[in-house]
């Protein structure tokens, strides 16, 4: 480990339109923006925000966060990605 324990592992730097895409997959449908957040709702009740910002790329600690937010490991919400 380095950098006082925190590993990235394998997870990829994503666009936006691609977490947008992979929560599509789940059955999540966009609820709402407000500036450049969209909040996205899927019928079980579960729900997150993505970050919409022009040219910038999502960190993997945001991915693990909206994997967390929507009771998934980091593994099973990358194999949605096309």
């Amino acid at each position: 480990m380095c950098g006082g324990g925190v590993t990235m592992g394998n997870v990829p730097v994503l666009k936006p339109r691609e977490v947008v895409d992979i929560l599509g997959g789940l059955g999540f449908i966009e609820v709402r923006q407000r500036g450049s957040h969209k909040q996205f709702r899927h019928a079980d009740g579960r729900c997150t925000t993505v970050p919409f910002h022009p040219g910038r790329d999502l960190s993997p600690i945001l991915l693990r966060q909206i994997a967390k937010d929507i009771d998934m490991t980091m593994d099973n919400f990358l194999r949605f990605r096309r």
